[in-house]
């Protein structure tokens, strides 16, 4: 009995595979090709979105960083001592005006607008003189000079204990506050609120008129 022989079927032609494969590497290359593209271009997308906030970030921690502005007392005198030297005598009928030189400088690239300010005098912890500055503006890098005229309260001066003891030793110690609030405002986008004050201490000689001992102290609040 014969054998049957099987069928074999026969396999696809060489030529056939090799088109198969040629279009997976294609299709493999294109997809491979579309992926590096897409990242290429979110991180280009993303680097143009970082440089300006990187450099953003660099001014404002460095040229646009918002430094302190320095407010000095550089000089006081007081007009009328010399009545108190020629009658060795103080009296409601003697004025007395202190004149200070004050100077507020701001280190910012922008300006400090400040509002309404007043600066006090004291003696043995009793006020008695205040003065009114008018609101203001240091440019930037600049130093704005302020004369402050404060007129002595007699009456008030007059009931303070210690005054005889101090006409009589030829020394009158003082002391000043001062408190500037404002703020600096940089190209519209950083605005810092700033609160300056100023505490100085001295002693006027009554005989030389001249200020002695001067120490002043700034606190800084932002």
């Amino acid at each position: 009995m014969a054998e049957k022989r099987e069928q074999v079927k026969p396999l696809a032609p060489a030529a056939h595979r090799i088109k198969i494969d040629e279009d997976e590497d294609i299709s493999m290359e294109f997809r491979n090709y579309h992926h590096r593209k897409c990242l290429t271009c979110c991180g280009c997308t993303t680097a143009i979105f970082l440089i300006p906030v990187m450099i953003i970030l660099v001014l404002v921690f460095t040229v646009f960083r918002v430094k302190d502005p320095v407010i000095k007392m550089n000089n006081v005198k007081i007009q009328g001592l010399d009545v108190i030297t020629r009658t060795n005598n103080l009296h409601l009928g003697v004025n007395l005006t202190v004149e200070a030189d004050v100077s507020v400088k701001n280190p910012n690239v922008a300006s400090f607008k400040f509002s309404n300010t007043t600066t006090s005098l004291y003696y043995d912890g009793y006020v008695i003189g205040e003065a009114r500055i008018p609101a203001g503006q240091a440019k930037a890098r600049r130093t704005l000079d302020m004369n402050v005229s404060i007129d002595v309260m007699m009456d008030k001066l007059l009931v303070v204990p210690r005054l005889k003891s101090d006409l009589a030793s030829g020394a009158l110690p003082i002391s000043s506050y001062t408190k500037i609030s404002g703020k600096v405002k940089i190209i519209h986008i950083i605005r810092k609120h700033v609160v300056v004050k100023l505490n100085c201490t001295m002693t006027v000689n009554i005989s030389s008129q001249a200020i002695q001992d001067q120490n002043c102290k700034r606190r800084i609040s932002l």
